[in-house]
């Protein structure tokens, strides 16, 4: 049997529920997984306490989207696939369960030196970290903001944006000042003053903007020091960002991905997976739950401020 976190109504945690089912089988065109490890993303509690609008629940909803696993069953018109592959699935319906279902554009193949929750870490943040980098135009020359540097999101965005050569600043509270210097950002602790601070450390000024924190100080300090808000992007409050007009991505977004953002995400995924596995990309993992503690991870994700990935166990 198979064992599936679901809900059936949209609430606080504690609609999650864990539940028995019978073990999927692959359809044609799909691939089953037997999960080592699923991803906790924010998108995740706020799909359930219906913050991000999907529609009414008329069949019991399953949570998660990205997962580490190992290949069970392999349907028909599958190629390139086999049962016995390990690997990292980002994107799919319901991975907060012992199996999951998915197609082989949503897998990418786990490397041997690449633990199980690292791996499942990676899906969301490098894919949304990476597609935002793009889309802001982040070079070589530029000086990038994080705001938030400390989530997984941001940690992803300061690695990848190093590599691009760019100089990067990061905001986060004074606990966490330590981990973002030791990826190689410049660390400021975010609060009363933080427009003076960035200016200290950064006379050259600052190009552009992630906002993985959404509080009115980093909207407010990104418009004073960037003025060219095409440049500016948040994970967090997109709502806003036609209103103020500013880029916005969501990780794991409910609302369908376009064919180009689709393959940015890929493509992000599959560079972190390369240089983790080569000891070359850090993935922090926050804390780890047993699936039947699905309820309790969430809670951490929405109100803890966890430093690095939540995953679950199964």
């Amino acid at each position: 049997m198979a064992q599936i976190v679901q809900y059936t109504e949209f609430g606080g945690p504690e609609v999650l529920e864990l539940v028995e089912a019978v073990e999927p089988r692959a359809s044609a065109g799909e691939v089953v997984v037997a999960v080592r490890a699923a991803g906790v993303n924010p998108i995740d509690w706020k799909i359930r306490r219906a913050i991000r609008p999907t529609g009414p629940i008329t069949t019991p909803r399953r949570a998660g989207s990205d997962a580490a696993g190992r290949i069970v069953d392999v349907g028909t018109g599958v190629t390139g696939w086999a049962v016995g592959d390990d690997v990292i699935v980002l994107g799919a319906a319901g991975a907060y369960a012992s199996h999951v279902t998915a197609t082989p554009a949503q897998l990418t193949r786990k490397p041997d030196g690449l633990g199980w929750a690292e791996a499942a870490a990676l899906g969301v943040p490098a894919g949304t970290a990476y597609q935002a980098l793009r889309s802001l135009g982040l070079g070589s020359a530029d000086t990038l903001l994080i705001h938030g540097g400390s989530g997984s999101v941001g940690q992803a965005a300061i690695q990848f944006a190093l590599l691009d050569g760019a100089t990067v600043i990061a905001t986060a509270s004074e606990p966490n000042q330590a981990r973002l210097a030791e990826l190689g950002a410049i660390p400021v602790v975010y609060g009363p003053g933080l427009v003076d601070r960035i200016r200290a450390v950064a006379p050259q000024g600052v190009d552009v903007v992630l906002d993985a924190a959404g509080t009115d100080e980093a909207l407010e300090a990104s418009f004073a020091l960037v003025a060219d808000r095409s440049r500016i992007g948040t994970i967090v409050v997109g709502w806003k960002a036609a209103e103020l007009g500013i880029q916005a991505w969501s990780g794991g977004s409910p609302v369908p991905l376009t064919p180009e953002q689709i393959g940015l995400r890929a493509e992000g995924l599959r560079l972190a997976t390369e240089l983790a596995a080569a000891g070359r990309f850090d993935v922090e993992i926050a804390a780890a739950f047993p699936l039947a503690e699905a309820a309790a991870a969430q809670e951490l994700s929405e109100h803890g401020h966890p430093r690095g990935k939540i995953v679950l166990l199964p």
